[in-house]
């Protein structure tokens, strides 16, 4: 991990580059991301990055941007976090998830976890924590009041460098009540990954291993009720909110979460674009008259179709983060759950329209050759099916969101 070396006025330690901008370490990330294309199948045979690609990323500082300022983190906002798994995921899809549900994850720990948690959580000041929501088995109390959690959750994408790992599971209701889910933070020293990621279509080297925990004691501060998807509000204010005295600590964390999403859709998409201009700057058409394909009216209808739909869900998506960084300046009241729910369809639309332009104009007219096992645009064509297999995307998005948000228009019961 990266060192901060310096202390604040407050006491709280320096990020290990106090002048460090968010445009900068855009930049860097897409200079890493240009180094990453010729990579893409080491990592899918690997199952996750390499570690001299972690080095770098640690070097850049990008473990560290949504993580507090008083903990040596740079607190640059939801609209840098976008802009750098966009740009990694124009380069390997697979490093950008990866990294994204590791170190975004920082912004639901500092916003709903209180400050004896958070002085755990972020004590390295790099952060790397894959998440899941599905809970798995009930967790028992313990005799100081903590808890016993055990099971094994799959789907932990950032698993291979993490730092933490935040699940759930449930705990006994009240007589004749159901089980309630419950959020837990454990470290890393506590629960192993196991060796079982790889086999899918696509995001094969995204790191989403299975993390085995084993009669862990969870202490009660390190434990939530609720999910890290929004269900627990945020109207009411935040511990993050209040012990940071930022806005950023303070908003929608479904919203905020599906945005990566987003991200990955649109960055994926412009990497695919980026191929198929090259296709279009190097081959020639089937049929007469046998021109480049950048002179050909089909070609270019093909690419302008899809630039202009990616182009426009990378605009909503960063507007809806616009909209998520006004609500939350607003303050608790103004970042209710319609609004969460509305700001993560737009996300929704994002992955949408990315997924088109691949689907229906840049795979199927890239040519065969193009689209063999490997080439850029077939990883990029199984990384965004596979994307749609995520239950955030292909259940949450698709279905719960729709219908969570008609309820709350309408006041009716869900």
């Amino acid at each position: 991990m990266t060192t901060a070396w310096s202390v604040s006025a407050n006491g709280h330690p320096s990020p290990p580059e106090p002048g460090l901008t968010a445009d900068d370490v855009v930049v860097r990330a897409e200079r890493i991301a240009a180094t990453l294309v010729d990579r893409q199948a080491e990592t899918e045979q690997r199952g996750y990055y390499a570690l001299d690609t972690h080095n770098e990323f640690l070097g850049a500082g990008l473990y560290r941007l949504l993580v507090p300022r008083r903990y040596g983190g740079y607190e640059f906002g939801l609209d840098t976090s976008v802009r750098v798994v966009s740009a990694l995921a124009r380069g390997c899809p697979s490093t950008a998830w990866m990294y994204a549900f590791g170190a975004t994850h920082a912004l639901a720990a500092a916003t709903l976890f209180d400050e004896a948690a958070q002085d755990e959580l972020f004590a390295g000041g790099d952060f790397i924590c894959p998440a899941t929501v599905a809970p798995v088995g009930f967790a028992e109390r313990a005799e100081d009041g903590g808890w016993i959690v055990d099971g094994v959750h799959g789907y932990c994408s950032g698993s291979p460098y993490a730092t933490y790992f935040i699940g759930h599971t449930l705990v006994a209701g009240e007589e004749g009540e159901p089980p309630a889910p419950m959020m837990f933070a454990v470290p890393r020293a506590q629960w192993t990954r196991l060796d079982d990621w790889g086999a899918q279509l696509g995001l094969k080297g995204s790191g989403s291993h299975s993390i085995a925990i084993e009669k862990v004691h969870v202490p009660e501060h390190r434990a939530l009720p609720g999910t890290h998807l929004g269900l627990t509000s945020v109207a009411d204010g935040t511990p993050g909110r209040e012990l940071h005295g930022n806005p950023l600590y303070g908003g929608g964390v479904l919203s905020s979460l599906q945005f990566q999403l987003g991200a990955l859709a649109v960055g994926m998409a412009t990497g695919a674009l980026d191929a198929y201009a090259d296709l279009m700057r190097s081959r020639s058409t089937t049929f007469p008259p046998i021109t480049l394909r950048a002179e050909n009216p089909d070609f270019q209808t093909h690419y302008g179709e899809a630039a202009g739909r990616i182009a426009a869900a990378a605009a909503a998506l960063h507007d809806a983060v616009r909209q998520w960084d006004t609500a939350a300046r607003r303050g608790p009241q103004a970042c209710t759950r319609e609004l969460d729910l509305r700001l993560s369809t737009i996300s929704r639309e994002a992955i949408r329209l990315s997924w088109s332009a691949v689907s229906e104009h840049l795979f199927p007219t890239a040519g065969s050759s193009a689209v063999r096992a490997g080439a850029r645009i077939e990883r990029v064509w199984r990384d965004m099916s596979t994307q749609h297999s995520h239950a955030g995307v292909s259940v949450f998005l698709a279905t719960v969101a729709n219908r969570q948000l008609a309820e709350l228009v309408f006041d009716v019961a869900g």
